[in-house]
């Protein structure tokens, strides 16, 4: 099998690096050879998080490069314009509609872009937009959006639901393994 490439994208906090587990877990269990790498910047700050996840039958680095990945699951719409580049031509656009300001929009230097999965579009982008919050604050908690946008990914990815949750029972503590599993169930719903 070649190699496939996923990036997950967001801010520190929004729960990126178990969404990487969850993947991880998922691709493992199907004998992929499997490559995570997590770069962070300001992360506990709310600085751009990224994790990059490769598989295949061999893969030798977990870098991904400019027009490789073949999915990017975005936490948030600003960040999903910062890395479009990085999508490959038929590559999907997995992103959350959450909007948080950063620091130049905070201090009042720069505004907010507006219509941006609509511009992304217009780039020729394969855009899936979810309001992944108000699902996850449907399941029980706003924190589980990044479960949510788990279930939207594992409706593009040719893996058994079974698998997922198994691995989302692999990665999360007990006492939130319910409101997971309903935040996943509620992603794999959007259309």
């Amino acid at each position: 099998m070649e190699t496939k490439s996923i990036m997950i994208v967001g801010v520190g906090g929004q729960g990126s690096l178990l969404a990487s587990r969850i993947i991880g877990n998922v691709l493992l269990s199907q004998g992929y050879d499997v490559k995570v790498s997590e770069v962070h910047g300001m992360s506990q700050r709310g600085g751009s998080v990224v994790t990059y996840v490769k598989y295949g039958d061999k893969v030798y680095s977990p870098v991904v490069e400019k027009g490789e990945a073949d999915i990017i699951v975005s936490f948030e719409l600003l960040e999903a314009a910062r890395w479009l580049s990085y999508l490959k031509k038929g590559g999907h656009l997995i992103t959350s509609n959450q909007q948080l300001d950063p620091m130049p929009v905070i201090t009042g230097v720069a505004k907010y872009p507006e219509n941006i999965v609509q511009k992304l579009s217009e780039l020729g982008a394969d855009v899936i937009s979810a309001d992944a919050v108000a699902l996850a604050e449907k399941a029980g908690s706003a924190k589980a959006s990044n479960v949510v946008l788990m279930g939207l990914i594992a409706s593009k990815m040719d893996f058994d639901d079974e698998v997922w949750i198994n691995a989302i029972k692999q990665c999360v503590p007990e006492k939130f393994l319910e409101l997971n599993l309903k935040a996943f169930e509620l992603g794999k719903e959007i259309k």
